[in-house]
């Protein structure tokens, strides 16, 4: 038996659904995925999996989400107040863009990326768990080979959640892979070290010496890397890529990262090679919106904007 509900959630303007919801999905239909104007993700609420459906109703400058909500168990109104939260984070839609435009007026790349990625917006994982194992993964290995990767783990791991003859899994719990050996882990494509990490990391939370999502109420970017460098294999990389993916930090900027640093020189730098040192240089004009105005540059050159 399954039970469903549904919501309706409307954006700050400017707003592009289908931007946010294409970028970063796709690989595997029952993790999540972007087809036909709807995206669909399995989230956990209260421990209540929960498969959430979400199109668009409304237009860019009038933005409205139609959301439907499934699960194999009763959606009681806690639960549906707090998938509204995960979905309010995840898809940042309480975010005004505004002010990051007015910003990046005088900055000719950024203001023409705007106007092909207007409405665009930085998605984030329901939680920092979730973002610092998917940055541990992504450590010096390619974006592609991440990915899959996780998708391995998650397919691996993950609880499944069966909706109308088909099943969909969400992202493992740490109570999950506290209890998996690092050989174990191994067998989804880490390597022995990172799987330490993440075993090591998911142990410290389910025994109460951790609690990551803590760190969303510090304003001090500093003080929340300086946390999470103190993680054993946790580096300045990967705590800017955890701050930027899980907490809507738009200070965070992960200079070391070769993706980033292509885009950046791509744009600005005719495709020179470029140092982290380099694009933290360039990205002293974009102020606190560095981490935006990265996701931008990133979005642009994966969809081949032409400046």
């Amino acid at each position: 038996m399954s039970y469903s509900t549904h919501i309706k959630l409307k954006p700050v303007a400017p707003y592009n659904f289908e931007l946010n919801a294409r970028i970063f999905t796709g690989g595997d239909p029952q993790i999540s995925g972007y087809e036909n104007g709807k995206f669909w993700q399995v989230i956990n609420v209260n421990n209540v999996l929960i498969l959430v459906i979400v199109k668009s109703t409304g237009t860019v400058d009038e933005p409205e989400l139609s959301i439907t909500l499934k699960s194999d168990k009763k959606i009681t109104d806690e639960d549906l107040k707090s998938a509204e939260n995960i979905i309010i984070s995840m898809f940042n839609l309480n975010f005004d863009l505004k002010e990051f435009y007015e910003y990046m007026e005088n900055d000719a790349v950024m203001s023409k990326l705007i106007q092909k990625l207007r409405g665009l917006n930085s998605r984030t994982t329901p939680t920092v768990f979730e973002s610092l194992v998917s940055s541990i993964i992504e450590q010096q290995i390619s974006l592609r080979a991440s990915q899959s990767i996780e998708r391995h783990m998650i397919k691996d791991y993950g609880d499944e959640l069966p909706i109308n003859d088909e099943v969909y899994y969400a992202f493992p719990t740490p109570q999950r892979l506290s209890k998996l050996i690092k050989e174990k882990l191994r067998e989804s494509g880490l390597s022995l070290r990172k799987s330490e990490y993440i075993i090591d990391i998911s142990k410290l939370i389910v025994d109460g010496k951790l609690d990551l999502d803590h760190l969303k109420e510090y304003k001090d970017i500093n003080k929340i890397i300086d946390e999470l460098s103190q993680l054993r294999g946790v580096g300045e990389w990967t705590a800017h890529l955890t701050a930027l993916r899980s907490m809507h930090r738009h200070r965070a900027f992960p200079a070391d990262d070769l993706g980033l640093r292509r885009s950046i020189s791509h744009f600005y730098c005719n495709d020179k090679k470029i140092t982290a040192d380099d694009a933290r240089k360039i990205a002293v004009k974009w102020g606190k919106w560095r981490g935006l105005a990265g996701f931008y540059l990133i979005a642009g050159e994966m969809r081949d904007i032409k400046i």
